[in-house]
């Protein structure tokens, strides 16, 4: 559910070294704590972590923003078939960007160690490597899924009144592939230095771009030709190409470390040593998130059996609860960020330190969240439904899950302490194990053979949440507190 941020623009002035030893010393929080002599206090790690997650979270919201907004135009003016088009092609598109996620996530590992290490050249070779794979990687599933969409979605069960248009629209946003992982990993690369604000600001500029395109390429304004849903598609595509052209013309002219230069441009012939430990760490990360994506098929699946307006409930809490679980994923992203950099700079005696503040900010944070949605769900579900059995349905979704996402938080601040060190294969064999073991089964199961019906595909979520922290936390408790912890970068 799963794209650009700049205020430490005035401190990457000085060049080279000192440049990234500037940046770690201002703003960032997971940065500048790094460079405090005898590691920091509890109570100086959850306001460095809080510091570097406001933009981040924010960054979020305006990714989910962008989709809220394209649902609600769609939903109450398009129709509710279109947004059933959007809801149906949602779980294969999250399937495919998984590879970049997962990229993503192998190389803020390795930049976080460099980074933390100093080391600017190892860091630069590890930029370099990681984009001309996710361009490539990009290029093939653009061509896959374009091709195959038709049949992937009909494999799906997605209902007929919606295939076409659902195809159509996915072939637009495969196009977008290439650029927007291009997008990705050079966002995740600056966060992984500890800036979280230059992302931010892209991504403002992405998502008023996308918004202010959507009317004008939904109904046509301005002599435009109307395209009607898939206005929404090509606003996306047109919007990630503008903002990565401003984003790279913006990290160069202000001489950010992570500009794309010579010093990158060297790297971009893939380093075989570098490709290597980027898909040891990227690929158990893609092949979680992939299955997670399956799963949200199967789930669909099951949901489709109960008509376009079960799938259209679908699709609106998908958007409540990218809000709701927002907290929690970028909490995620921060302790895995600020562990890499403590890993890098030798100061294991923070780890304790980061995933407790991650813990508290997690339960403080998504807890009053969690609150207001609750309190206010049905006025937010009329956003962008307008059929009162499809808002109950919905309801009913949001009042059974909505609190587990706690739980959800907790077991991604606990994995993400374990992947920064390089110990990525057994949290991705839990959550998949939770996942496809607990929550697809009960989901099948209630949904099928109970009179739950529908509501008891919504009860396989919390229950695969509470089975994932047990193991998460269980193994971090009795095998992961015990390894001697190493740098993978030197």
């Amino acid at each position: 559910m799963n794209s650009p941020e700049q205020s430490h623009a005035e401190s990457h002035a000085s060049g080279g070294h000192d440049q990234a030893q500037e940046l770690q010393t201002s703003g960032s929080g997971a940065a500048a704590q790094q460079a405090k002599p005898g590691g920091m206090q509890h109570n100086q790690t959850w306001k460095a972590m809080l510091i570097f997650l406001i933009p981040l979270i924010l960054s979020n919201s305006l990714q989910s923003i962008g989709q809220l907004i394209g649902s609600v135009v769609v939903g109450r003016w398009v129709g509710e078939d279109a947004l059933a088009a959007i809801s149906a092609f949602f779980p294969l598109f999250f399937l495919l960007v998984s590879f970049s996620i997962g990229v993503g996530s192998g190389s803020s590992i390795l930049i976080g160690q460099a980074f933390g290490a100093r080391n600017e050249d190892r860091m630069k070779a590890i930029i370099g490597t990681t984009l001309t794979f996710s361009f490539i990687l990009g290029i093939v599933l653009a061509i896959v899924g374009g091709i195959f969409a038709t049949d992937i979605l009909r494999m799906m069960g997605t209902p007929e009144n919606v295939l076409d248009m659902s195809a159509h629209y996915a072939r637009i946003l495969f196009f977008s592939m290439p650029i927007m992982f291009i997008f990705n990993v050079y966002t995740t690369f600056i966060r992984g230095i500890g800036d979280s604000k230059t992302p931010f600001y892209f991504l403002i500029v992405y998502t008023v771009l996308n918004v202010g395109l959507l009317p004008f390429l939904i109904f046509g304004w301005l002599g435009l030709p109307e395209l009607g849903l898939y206005g929404a598609a090509y606003a996306g595509l047109v919007s990630v190409v503008i903002t990565v052209i401003v984003m790279l013309v913006y990290l160069k002219v202000k001489e950010h470390p992570l500009r794309f230069d010579a010093s990158v441009r060297k790297h971009l012939k893939m380093d075989g040593q570098i490709l290597k430990l980027l898909l040891r760490l990227g690929v158990p990360a893609s092949v979680n998130m992939i299955l997670i994506s399956l799963s949200e098929i199967a789930v669909i699946s099951f949901v489709n059996v109960f008509g376009s307006e079960a799938t259209a409930a679908y699709g609106a809490v998908n958007q409540v609860v990218s809000y709701v679980q927002m907290p929690a994923v970028s909490l995620g992203i921060a302790v895995s960020i600020f562990a890499a950099q403590a890993i890098g700079g030798n100061q294991f005696d923070r780890l304790k330190q980061v995933i407790r503040a991650g813990a508290i900010l997690n339960l403080i944070i998504g807890g009053v969240l969690i609150l207001l949605v609750y309190v206010f769900s049905r006025d937010i579900l009329s956003w962008f439904l307008t059929s009162e059995n499809t808002i109950n349905i919905a309801h009913s979704l949001v009042m059974i899950t909505l609190w587990s996402y706690l739980i959800f938080g907790q077991a991604q601040i606990v994995g993400a302490v374990m992947r920064a060190s390089g110990t990525v294969l057994w949290p991705m064999l839990f959550s998949i194990f939770s996942i496809w073991l607990v929550e697809v089964p009960v989901a099948y199961y209630l949904s099928k053979h109970t009179a739950l019906g529908i509501e008891g595909v919504w009860i396989g979520y919390p229950a695969a949440f509470i089975v994932n922290l047990i193991l998460q936390y269980g193994y971090y408790q009795l095998v992961w507190k015990k390894k001697k912890i190493t740098r993978l970068v030197e």
